[in-house]
């Protein structure tokens, strides 16, 4: 990371409620949510990624410097978090790196450049990389601009907004497997998971919802999980000024 702490400033603004993105809640379970702004003198168009943990009363945000944690209570309060040998692409030349939090509280983070996790425990923040292994796409830079754990299929789903494609990666994070689907999602920004309609039925598949630059797609898996239908059906607000602006 190239910025120290003291040369970010951050206003954490509290929004009563859940805070949802277009109809796609950005976290699960979010109450209260909170809102983001950095404020990088060197940097007039910041860009950041947050992830609420309710559990633990503290707010995860992954910037182009990389990730700090707040403690919600005390919002002046904070930690930075090294990632060793992290690589980003910058905004301009693609979507933003993602940040999710795991079934465990853990912190997960992709990098837009290559298929390459960071995860830190949610205790002692100790940071773990791991090189997925990729049953596909293996000889092109598959980097992941939108991360999401389902708990219902126990795993994260992915995003990559160079290739238009959608990965399911394993809880160890070890694997990634490609899905096959009716349409590429190209410029995928993010994604986020919801539950499917039977919300109450062990057999719901959930929804995930695709964020892009200019719109979303709901994607929905087919019953085995080894596919996926791309809808035309938009679920997002386009994501560009919240995820680069924070508002």
């Amino acid at each position: 990371m190239s910025t120290g702490i003291a040369s970010i400033s951050l206003t954490v603004v509290l929004v009563a409620g859940l805070f949802s993105i277009g109809g796609c809640d950005r976290d699960v379970a979010l109450a209260p949510a909170m809102q983001a702004r950095i404020d990088a003198p060197q940097n007039p168009s910041p860009s950041v990624r947050y992830r609420m943990d309710p559990a633990r009363n503290r707010m995860w945000v992954l910037t182009p410097d990389g990730v700090f944690l707040y403690d919600a209570s005390t919002p002046k309060t904070i930690v930075e978090v090294a990632l060793p040998s992290w690589q980003s692409v910058d905004a301009p030349y693609g979507c933003l790196p993602d940040l999710a939090l795991g079934p465990r509280g853990e912190a997960v983070v992709t990098s837009n450049a290559v298929p390459t996790l960071w995860k830190i425990d949610p205790e002692t923040l100790a940071v773990s990389v791991h090189d997925l292994a990729l049953d596909a796409d293996t000889n092109k830079d598959v980097g992941f601009s939108g991360l999401a754990y389902s708990m219902q299929q126990g795993a994260f789903f992915a995003v990559s907004d160079k290739h238009g494609s959608l990965w399911r990666i394993d809880p160890l994070l070890m694997t990634g497997r490609k899905i096959p689907l009716s349409a590429p999602i190209r410029e995928a920004c993010g994604i986020s998971v919801r539950p499917g309609i039977a919300q109450r039925s062990r057999h719901a598949r959930p929804e995930l919802c695709i964020q892009a630059e200019q719109g979303g797609w709901i994607v929905n898996l087919t019953p085995d999980g080894r596919a996926a239908h791309v809808g035309a059906a938009t679920c997002v607000k386009p994501l560009t000024r919240l995820a680069r602006d924070g508002k």
